[in-house]
């Protein structure tokens, strides 16, 4: 009589891993999404090679300048519709409401006369309180954010042109506003400046690494660190002086990074994060897992407010002037899409705040190129909407690919 034999241990998912083949992990992390910014990158690459060779003053020092001055105001909008998305979410009014907190700003600033910082701080309350309120209706009243914000959409342009009254324009000659988006750092300072970014982001990437092997948990390669250092300092070192060969790093360029470094940290290093990234997966599981569901829609709309008079604020620095039509136009549809191209499902729960800035530069390198060879504006919107279709497309494929992964 022969013995029953037992069956096989499964294999862990590490073996697995390794048993598979180089091209079949490709292949995994392409169907599902799994490549972070890399397709955003080789696509910025690719724009810039192509502009390049139409118009070889597109890479010149000047005109990065420029396109990093001009990224500015779209990519600070974006992170906060990067953070309504993640929710799963829409903010339609993020266009309006820059506008009004610029709008507030130039009418405190120059009809009243009150101090650049203090005209700032009440454009960016405006912002904050413009925010709240549509939040506060969205998650009392259960109405889609969709058709609260585009309530929003009408409503703050239309507050726009009452505070502006019969003026229509205003101009901004206080140099405290100018030199929002009008200063660059000196050379020192932007080398000075590399130097502290990049110590502190090899030291955070080694002290992780250490604090994952003290817990026992899975660290990344001693070589994989070394190359992300290397490919980190070649892009930052070669970034400074690109810039610091014309006026240097803008200090617009700096305010945008911090708030792309500053929420990056808040959304992979805190509790409240990690619910935004729970309610977006699944509102009702994180209900049930005792998260305030209410509470975090509510800060990320009052968020998104903030960050959108915000980045009015720049624009209305860059532009020396407020009007009736800012924040209209394709304001909106360019931050949406910087968020959207950037990487950041429009499903929710994924994403990363650094889809802001890639985003951004993508949609700023289309237009700035496309300024240089006089296109029309016609063709910008098409191009413009193309690119977009597409990084949804990807998206929806990469969605549908992690969903079928699942079920199998």
């Amino acid at each position: 009589m022969t013995e029953a034999s037992t069956p096989a241990a499964p294999k862990p998912p590490a073996l697995v891993a390794e048993e598979l083949g180089g091209l079949e992990r490709l292949r995994r992390r392409v169907t599902q999404g799994e490549l972070g910014s890399l397709p955003v990158i080789a696509g910025l690459i690719l724009i810039w090679a192509v502009f390049q060779v139409l118009n070889p003053n597109f890479l010149s020092p000047r005109n990065l300048t420029n396109l990093m001055v001009q990224i500015a105001d779209m990519g600070t909008i974006a992170v906060g519709l990067v953070l309504v998305l993640l929710l799963g979410e829409i903010d339609l009014s993020a266009g309006s409401v820059s506008g009004l907190g610029a709008g507030v700003l130039g009418v405190m600033a120059v009809k009243n006369h009150v101090p650049a910082a203090a005209a700032i701080a009440m454009g960016i309350l405006t912002g904050s309180l413009v925010g709240f309120l549509q939040g506060f209706w969205f998650t009392r009243f259960k109405i889609p954010s969709f058709v609260v914000t585009l309530a929003g959409l009408l409503a703050w342009e239309g507050a726009l042109i009452l505070i502006l009254g019969t003026t229509g324009t205003i101009n901004l000659f206080d140099p405290g506003i100018d030199a929002i988006a009008g200063n660059f750092l000196s050379t020192t300072q932007g080398w000075l400046l590399a130097v502290v970014a990049l110590a502190i982001f090899i030291g955070s990437m080694f002290l992780t690494r250490r604090r994952r092997a003290i817990a026992g948990l899975e660290v990344q390669p001693i070589a994989g660190l070394f190359l992300r250092a290397g490919v980190a300092c070649a892009l930052v070192l070669v970034a400074v002086f690109v810039l610091n060969s014309d006026r240097g790093v803008p200090f617009a360029l700096l305010l945008l990074l911090v708030f792309v470094v500053g929420f990056d940290y808040l959304l992979r290093r805190t509790r409240w994060g990690r619910h935004v990234f729970a309610v977006g997966g699944n509102a009702e599981a994180a209900r049930r897992a005792g998260i305030s569901v209410t509470a975090i829609r509510l800060s990320v709309f009052t968020l998104s407010g903030t960050m959108a008079a915000i980045g009015g604020i720049i624009a209305a620095s860059r532009l020396l002037a407020v009007n009736q039509s800012s924040g209209s136009g394709d304001v909106l549809l360019n931050a949406i899409a910087a968020a959207v191209i950037g990487g950041t499902s429009l499903f929710g729960g994924r994403g990363t705040v650094w889809a802001a800035l890639t985003g951004a530069l993508v949609i700023g390198s289309i237009s700035n190129g496309m300024d240089l060879l006089a296109l029309a504006a016609s063709i910008k919107f098409m191009v413009t909407g193309g690119v977009l279709l597409a990084a949804v497309t990807v998206d929806a494929v990469a969605r549908q690919g992690r969903q079928s992964a699942g079920r199998a």
